[in-house]
């Protein structure tokens, strides 16, 4: 009963910091905003500053070089920044990369501490492990908002295709057509293409602008819609109706793709159930014979077992859903 309680005084606890610090920096965005748009004093004492030390006002947000110098100098010596900034474009979240790896950090150190004192685990290599997965959290949670995007993004693709068609038919420019996207779709495909307008509106090339977005939603299909404007602006030709057709093919191959998932639904089961089976046993075991899964987390040997049967799994499983994973 007391470890019941433990556990969810720590749970308030946890959901009351995050409701205040959530709180607090919302209000910060607030006023941030407020102070922006309003012109006030601040921001004129500011930019008189600014100007008094003979520094350029700047109008894009540079990179933060200030929070967790510890954290930017390790992300800067892996290379990390770029990929973490692209993903998080990627899954539309206004998050730097130093917060999500500081979230991540965070998550390792709670999880290791509560498996450490507020629920003793024995075995530190159970500690680590409790920590890693809390620690992949937040990255799981930005692939699976990522994911999420982008599948309604696709979804969405097919139609504002037939759109920019029909308006180019009724004689509006490619570029205004763009812009018409914003106001007669939803997010995630409006905010996209509101994106590309206003480059292309403040001075970047078209070719850029489709590039740029090309790497902002990275799918197949829309690699084929920026290669077909770029090659029908260079070489001429009727873009309404190319991009009808490959409206008309693009939901072909949705419907394709419908019937191989499917068809290969049972494979995904399987393999699902053939890795989660170990890891039933292994919990089971764990509490009706602790003494004879000790061995593995006790003895060195053992240790390079259980690594060795984790290892193996993941390759069986990755293949199992490399075979029923068709591209089309």
């Amino acid at each position: 009963m007391s470890f019941i309680l433990i556990v969810v005084c720590f749970w308030l606890v946890a959901v009351g910091v995050w409701m205040v610090v959530t709180k607090a920096f919302k209000n910060a965005d607030v006023d941030k905003m407020k102070s922006r748009v309003l012109n006030t004093e601040e921001v004129k004492k500011k930019t008189k500053r600014t100007k008094d030390q003979n520094s350029p006002v700047q109008l894009i947000q540079s990179e933060d070089k200030t929070t967790g110098k510890v954290v930017l100098h390790l992300m800067r010596r892996f290379d990390l920044t770029n990929r973490l900034n692209n993903l998080l474009e990627q899954a539309g979240l206004k998050w730097r990369p130093a917060r999500l790896v500081h979230s991540c950090l965070g998550l390792f150190l709670c999880a290791f501490l509560v498996t450490r004192y507020v629920i003793p685990v024995p075995y530190v290599s159970v500690q680590l492990l409790a920590g890693l997965f809390a620690g992949i959290i937040p990255v799981m949670y930005v692939l699976r908002v990522r994911n999420k995007r982008i599948h309604r993004f696709e979804e969405q693709f097919p139609e504002s295709l037939e759109f920019v068609a029909r308006s180019m038919r009724a004689g509006h420019a490619f570029s205004v057509s763009l812009e018409m996207l914003h106001r007669e779709f939803q997010e995630p495909l409006s905010g996209e293409f509101r994106r590309t307008f206003d480059e292309h509106n403040l001075g970047l090339p078209l070719d850029h602008a489709l590039l740029k977005l090309s790497k902002r939603v990275p799918i197949l299909d829309v690699h084929f819609f920026v290669s077909a404007v770029l090659l029908q602006k260079r070489t001429g030709g009727n873009l309404a109706e190319i991009l009808d057709k490959l409206a008309f093919v693009i939901r072909e191959r949705f419907k394709l793709r419908g019937k191989i998932r499917a068809i290969s639904a049972h494979g995904r089961l399987t393999g699902l159930a053939l890795t989660l089976i170990p890891v039933g046993v292994a919990v089971l075991m764990f509490y009706a014979n602790p003494e004879y899964v000790s061995f593995f987390i006790e003895d060195e040997i053992g240790n390079y077992m259980m690594g060795g049967a984790v290892f193996l799994q993941l390759v069986g499983y990755a293949i199992i859903r490399k075979i029923v994973s068709i591209e089309v």
